[in-house]
């Protein structure tokens, strides 16, 4: 047994590792100054977010690409709450609405045909949406004023025709925030990663751009609409598959999406399932071999903890594995901090470490057999 923990050790050290070396591989973009020119068609989705709504409307309406460059489409997905209302509200009162016109900004309704509402209401929008370049955010989020200007920066250098941009949480001294940022710089590190080491397997949709006519060539999410979530990484992985080096990450603070973390551990709990449930169907072999290695990994610290509580296993053994663990995912969870200015979250990482072994296995073994609950829907695997 002690054998089996050492080799599934060792390759979760190489794993990071190299993922941790991969994250100074992907340049930092500077912005250069040069003419924008490229149109946005920004799409939206939203359910039940009157209570985020007022604070993202703020920060596009304090974007400073130029205007006329453009269009916001609001895609309400069946709201039960004043989503809408809240929506009209601000941009009729906002003393900036001069500076965005109504006709800039528009709410439509989603029209539902699958077992995925959001991947629904993003192909929704797309039909009407006006530009080429589709640039994806969610209602929880928070955009910042040069967002547009870095993608339209970068398309201008590159030849990108999926661009996956960072996404982070905002932090403060909770517990259980800081335990969802701590394991969401992880993630952040590990997608930047994966990039640097030519080998893309995370993205995120509340920060996500590609061509319209490049996603109707990628026959948008057919093939996974039976699957609620992933409208990002399966896009991703189609993309992947058709022209891995079309598919870039914007690796740039000026172009940070801010959203929230969950509320309370139920809400966590759901969310967590939720992306959980999604990695059975992923298609990219290394996504699958990220995902079992770090879900072994976690799992045997856990039987590890059980076996020497029973004296099966002696726990200097135990601590040899677990020191191993966590020296290694600091180093990329640091890195990733430091990029994004957040290293007094760091402070959390101790306890933690703790935490997340037992947390991770809890998530993964529940998201085999339950269903969840996600915007007042419920869903299956």
């Amino acid at each position: 047994m002690l054998l089996v923990f050492s080799v599934i050790t060792l390759l979760y050290l190489f794993l990071i590792g190299r993922l941790a070396t991969g994250f100074d591989k992907v340049k930092t973009i500077k912005l250069d100054t040069i003419k924008p020119k490229t149109k946005f068609s920004v799409i939206i989705p939203f359910r039940n977010e009157a209570e985020n709504l007022p604070e993202l409307l703020a920060s596009i309406l304090a974007l400073e690409y130029p205007k006329s460059l453009f269009e916001i489409i609001f895609v309400d997905d069946d709201s039960k709450d004043n989503s809408v209302k809240t929506i009209k509200t601000v941009l009729d009162t906002t003393s900036l609405k001069n500076k965005v016109t109504l006709t800039d900004i528009t709410i439509i309704k989603n029209e539902s045909v699958t077992h995925s509402p959001k991947k629904d209401a993003i192909n929704t929008a797309i039909q009407l949406a006006k530009y080429e370049w589709i640039i994806t955010t969610d209602a929880d989020c928070v955009v910042p004023k040069l967002w547009l200007d870095s993608y339209d920066n970068y398309i201008q250098k590159n030849a990108p025709k999926l661009i996956a941009g960072p996404v982070a949480y905002t932090t403060n001294n909770g517990y259980l925030d800081a335990f969802q940022t701590l394991d969401f710089l992880s993630l952040i590190g590990a997608t930047i990663g994966g990039f640097g080491i030519n080998k893309p397997f995370l993205c995120n949709g509340a920060n996500l751009g590609y061509p319209k006519t490049y996603f109707k060539s990628l026959n948008g999410f057919e093939g996974n609409t039976n699957i609620a979530s992933g409208d990002d990484i399966f896009l991703m992985e189609k993309a992947l598959r058709q022209d891995k080096n079309s598919v870039h990450y914007l690796k740039n603070k000026q172009a940070l999406v801010i959203t929230k973390p969950q509320v309370n551990f139920k809400a966590l709990l759901s969310q967590r399932v939720r992306w959980a449930s999604k990695t059975t169907n992923y298609n990219n072999n290394f996504a699958k071999l990220v995902g079992l290695l770090v879900l072994f990994m976690n799992a045997t610290l856990v039987i590890g903890f059980v076996l020497s509580f029973f004296g099966l296993l002696q726990f200097k053994y135990l601590g040899y594995l677990f020191c191993i663990k966590i020296g290694v995912d600091f180093l990329l969870i640091y890195k990733t901090s430091v990029f994004f200015k957040t290293e007094n979250v760091l402070k959390h990482y101790s306890w933690s470490c703790f935490v997340y072994p037992f947390f991770s296995v809890f998530v993964a073994f529940i998201s085999l057999f339950s269903t969840y609950k996600w915007k007042g829907r419920q869903f299956n695997k």
